[in-house]
């Protein structure tokens, strides 16, 4: 499969400065430019630089040329693509210091520099290493490589191949690889490593993960911090998986007289996790409430009460009447470990108030011993709260794609964290930059009920310029928390998105819009000249639920990607899941970023399958794109992408334009399809780690 090994620039000083998926992205961005003026001159760049939305609009384009002009005498010369990333770092650094503040905006250069001197913290590898020695000990590929030594970098090491981070997601998140997909020898190739990492990473963004400023040749290169951030949020997902009314009914005791249930179902599972902790310190008699992970605990007697209060039989008056911070944290582990809690932190990390362990440590307790009723009419009011299957998978695709983005705000519950509409402008204004009028919005927390309606109406009419189908549909609507109406308000967003991102490929699109028949069209001519006989009629068509049609696209468009040797008949129940879980994770293998579910190919659900199908032909016109663009260039010595070399034909620029019907042609990248992440490359991606 063709894909990057590496966007390289002669200064090495500048060139760490990046993460290849932050190269990757801007290159794409210089190039385009390029292509469409046949060279980059100093004044061409005002005009990007704003379109990066990357310094927080703290500048316009007058404001960043008259800053350029001061480094740049004449706006016409021409640069090339290292002077490209020099201005950019320059603009960076002057919007930090005008902000006052450290980066905190919306741009993919979310945290300051990501590549510099980072420290890590020993402890927390320590604690991830036996976290992964405890749960993958026992597989049958890991197991002769475990377990890991947490004084070496053996976990670093390990982690280059993407085996371990495969296998780690499915941990968390059970039956989210398919583990046919992943490439397991002792020794890969780059292109099945490249296809593991790929896997991982989508894989990644589909359990919750905010994958941020990392690219495939980021894990390949085994940086210690960017794995470190990666592996604490795969981890928090599994500790956190309980923690919802969905998974844990008995959650609804922590609900009392002045409080709704909804609140409760809006809150992040940390918070929850931090609610059911003051719920039974206030039973302990404990009287200061903990409001975080890290100085709320230092001093160990929140644990000590808490301990106290569900294991009784296990407490130990030494611990509240020692006067040892550190002393008291010993004989906390201590009782913990009496209740079967594994001990995956250590005296001083309590006393230190390390936030991740900490959270990890008080999980691991939920997890061991609640505490929570068991009163049946309680738990059936619970479960009556829950929303039905169909619209829990909805509610999950769009929560996952909204994160997907790269937009400030996290979204726990896409019901109660739309409600405001802050968080839905913050979506717009990603798909459709400039639509939103920040001087009209509010921004939360937001106490008066009229600001959450103006925020809404406001994004009701940016729907309706968009085309959006919303008919008697009113901002209070939303404020409301009509679920009908926000599911059918996001999936003409998410499709929006999807078909500019397809529309942006191409350069002379003679004003015509893509659509789902473009896809359905270019679907079915794709397998048609593979000299397959398979056809879908529409994306409700009932045979793809087999799954066949769809693997035939997927190999249609590389060919290596699917071993057929895998693949049921798709005729029973069971052979209907197993290719349906098989195509989720070879298309994300492949590059594509889908949230879909198994039960979504074999129900035949036409939305999330012309999301699939979109994704898949978006992957396959940029790499046709890519495979033009990533040749070196006479002009421009500084930059090069170079793909790797394919074991296998692959399609080229010729095949998608006839497949369209020769509707497309000389095929670029737009800005939006590389500031928008439906695609299926992670170019712009940003890296958090858990904080």
């Amino acid at each position: 499969m063709s894909s990057y090994m590496g966007v390289h620039v002669s200064d090495q000083w500048l060139q760490s400065q990046f993460t290849q998926a932050e190269l990757r992205s801007l290159k794409s961005k210089f190039i385009a430019m390029k292509n469409q003026n046949g060279q980059v001159t100093v004044g061409d760049m005002p005009p990007l630089m704003v379109k990066l939305n990357a310094f927080n609009s703290m500048f316009n384009e007058e404001e960043i040329a008259g800053i350029l002009n001061e480094s740049h005498a004449d706006l016409s010369n021409e640069i090339d693509f290292e002077a490209f990333l020099k201005a950019y770092l320059d603009l960076q650094g002057l919007a930090t210091a005008k902000s006052g503040a450290s980066k905190q905006s919306s741009s993919f250069l979310k945290a300051t520099t990501t590549t510099l001197l980072h420290t890590i913290s020993e402890s927390e590898k320590a604690s991830y290493v036996a976290h992964i020695n405890s749960y993958l000990g026992d597989d049958p590929f890991l197991k002769q490589f475990l377990p890991i030594d947490p004084a070496t970098n053996d976990l670093f090491n390990l982690a280059k191949d993407g085996v371990l981070l495969c296998k780690l997601i499915n941990v968390a998140v059970p039956g989210t690889i398919d583990e046919r997909a992943i490439n397991t020898k002792r020794v890969l190739n780059p292109w099945e490593r490249n296809e593991n990492h790929t896997l991982c990473l989508n894989s990644a963004k589909a359990i919750g993960c905010t994958v941020v400023n990392i690219g495939t040749q980021d894990l390949v290169e085994g940086r210690p911090h960017l794995l470190l951030g990666l592996i604490s949020q795969i981890i928090k997902i599994q500790l956190l998986a309980d923690l919802s009314l969905k998974k844990t009914p008995q959650l609804v005791e922590l609900v009392d007289a002045n409080n709704d249930v909804e609140e409760l179902l809006g809150l992040a599972p940390e918070k929850v996790l931090l609610k059911w902790m003051n719920f039974h310190l206030k039973k302990a008699g404990y009287e200061k409430p903990v409001s975080n992970f890290s100085s709320d605990l230092k001093d160990g007697k929140a644990y000590a009460y808490l301990l106290n209060v569900l294991a009784p039989e296990h407490c130990s008056p030494s611990t509240l009447d020692s006067k040892d911070p550190k002393e008291r944290a010993k004989l906390v582990l201590d009782h913990a470990e009496r209740m079967d809690c594994k001990r995956y932190l250590k005296p001083e990390d309590i006393v230190e108030g390390s936030p991740n362990l900490n959270l990890a440590f008080v999980a691991q307790i939920f997890h061991q011993r609640n505490g929570l009723t068991t009163d049946s009419k309680k738990i059936s009011f619970a479960e009556m709260m829950t929303d039905d299957v169909q619209t829990s998978r909805e509610e999950r695709c769009f929560r996952l794609w909204i994160n997907s983005l790269g937009i400030v705000t996290y979204v726990n519950n896409v019901f109660e964290d739309v409600r405001n509409g802050w968080i839905l402008l913050e979506v717009l204004d990603k798909v459709s930059p400039g639509s939103v009028n920040w001087k009209q919005a509010s921004k939360p927390p937001i106490k008066m009920p009229f600001r959450k309606v103006e925020n809404c109406n406001q994004v009701i009419r940016i729907g309706r310029q968009m085309k959006f189908s919303l008919v008697n549909v009113a901002g209070n609507d939303f404020v409301q928390g009509n679920k009908k109406l926000i599911l059918a308000f996001l999936w003409q967003l998410m499709r929006y998105n999807m078909l500019q991102l397809l529309k942006n490929l191409r350069s002379h699109s003679q004003g015509k819009e893509i659509t789902d028949a473009d896809i359905l069209k270019w679907a079915n001519n794709k397998v048609k000249h593979t000299g397959r006989t398979s056809k879908i009629v529409n994306f409700k068509d009932q045979s793809l639920s087999s799954g066949i049609f769809l693997l035939e696209l997927l190999s249609a468009v590389e060919p290596r990607v699917v071993n057929w040797n895998l693949v049921t008949k798709g005729e029973s129940d069971e052979e209907k899941r197993l290719n349906a879980t098989y195509i989720i994770s070879v298309a994300r293998k492949l590059g594509c970023s889908i949230f879909l579910l198994p039960e979504d190919i074999m129900e035949v659900n036409q939305k999330m399958i012309l999301t699939l199908a979109a994704s898949i032909m978006y992957w396959s016109l940029q790499k046709a794109v890519e495979d033009g663009e990533s040749s070196p260039s006479p002009s421009n010595g500084t930059c090069t992408a170079t793909p790797d070399a394919s074991p296998a034909p692959s399609v080229n620029g010729e095949d998608e334009i006839s497949s369209l019907g020769g509707e497309v042609s000389n095929l670029n990248i737009d800005d939006v399809a590389s500031d928008t992440t439906v695609s299926s490359q992670l170019e712009n991606e940003e890296f958090t780690a858990v904080e």
